[in-house]
């Protein structure tokens, strides 16, 4: 779990960014929940965004790919999502 402080932080690296992946109209799928794993290993924190014809909640699909990938949800504005995850190879 992340602390407000963290939080803040992460959301000002955040800013500068480019969003790495897009949620249509399928949703979280699995094939998508593996790229959004991958690129957390990768990068650690994330940008995407929730396409127009997604019939899901912004909400949701940032609450469902942050379980599916055991990430944290940094934040959710519009219809962007930040997500976090420490990355297993930076632990050593």
């Amino acid at each position: 779990m992340l602390t407000s402080k963290e939080r803040a932080a992460l959301r000002a690296q955040a800013n500068g960014l480019d969003i790495i992946f897009q949620v249509g109209k399928g949703g979280v799928t699995p094939e998508l929940v593996k790229s959004i794993d991958e690129a957390l290993e990768a990068r650690e924190l994330i940008k995407g965004t929730v396409l127009n014809n997604c019939m899901e909640d912004v909400k949701y699909v940032a609450q469902t790919a942050s379980e599916r990938t055991k990430s944290e949800v940094v934040q959710v504005i519009g219809k962007k999502i930040v997500l976090y995850r420490k990355s297993k190879k930076n632990k050593e």
